[in-house]
């Protein structure tokens, strides 16, 4: 799946627990009628391609959705989402395409009064 927008925000990398896990968070503003700001989550190697882009630019994002069950101490189970990002490219701004020339200039048509004729011949 991909994602394209603008990003929002882009954090630092952050390490989690003894094992050196690397996690490095993005938000991007999608382009639709009601824009959605969206938590996408780099992990381990794939947190260093954020480090070419910044905020404010256009990105397509490609993702993966992950989901996780989790059973609480009191045995109550709950689901968590994520989205995952494996690939980010920059995207060129869209532009408007050129103006169409006018069109071709015609001579008007023959008024519809016609004036009198004052020439001899």
């Amino acid at each position: 799946m991909e994602i394209i927008g603008k990003i929002k925000q882009i954090d630092d990398t952050k390490e989690y627990g003894s094992n050196g896990f690397q996690k490095r968070e993005l938000v991007i503003t999608t382009e639709e009628q009601y824009p959605q700001h969206l938590l996408v989550e780099f992990v381990q190697d794939k947190c260093s391609l954020l480090n070419a882009f910044a905020v404010g630019q256009r990105v397509k994002v490609g993702i993966n959705l992950r989901g996780r069950e989790w059973q609480s101490p009191q045995g109550e189970i709950k689901y968590f989402n994520s989205i995952q990002g494996w690939r980010i490219d920059a995207v060129e701004a869209t532009t408007p395409p050129p103006p169409a020339a006018p069109p071709f200039e015609t001579m008007p048509d023959a008024p519809a009064k016609e004036e009198p004729d004052d020439l001899p011949f």
